[in-house]
């Protein structure tokens, strides 16, 4: 039985390392679980937007509805705020599940279902 573990399926670096039930590649930060293969676990999921439009790390969106943001410095995020390349993550908040820099408000997690990608 081999102690070595495998490379990482996004880059192919052979520095990967387990993290409690994940491995994690130290150069580009992904994390798989050890019987997936390439990732398969993260090509199963699909998130789609507002009105069904499937969404993919790099899309442009935006805003379907007005966001009150919670917190030190408030504000709202206004209808038709153009997002630019989002990132979308398993590990959100509840059920946010897109990684993103909203202008004029900085780094936030936006749920899917409030935003329209840009076709």
């Amino acid at each position: 039985m081999s102690d070595q573990l495998p490379p990482c399926p996004e880059c192919g670096s052979e520095y990967s390392y387990e993290s409690g039930a994940l491995l994690v590649c130290p150069m580009c930060a992904h994390e798989w679980a050890a019987g997936d293969e390439a990732g398969a676990g993260d090509a199963a999921r699909i998130v789609k937007d507002s009105v069904g439009n499937v969404l993919a790390d790099g899309d442009t969106v935006t805003i379907a509805k007005d966001l009150k943001i919670k917190g030190a410095g408030g504000g709202v995020v206004k209808v038709g705020t153009k997002v630019r390349g989002i990132r979308l993550i398993t590990d959100g908040v509840g059920d946010h599940d897109i990684d993103a820099k909203v202008p004029g408000f900085g780094a936030m997690q936006l749920k899917s279902s409030v935003v329209k990608k840009v076709l």
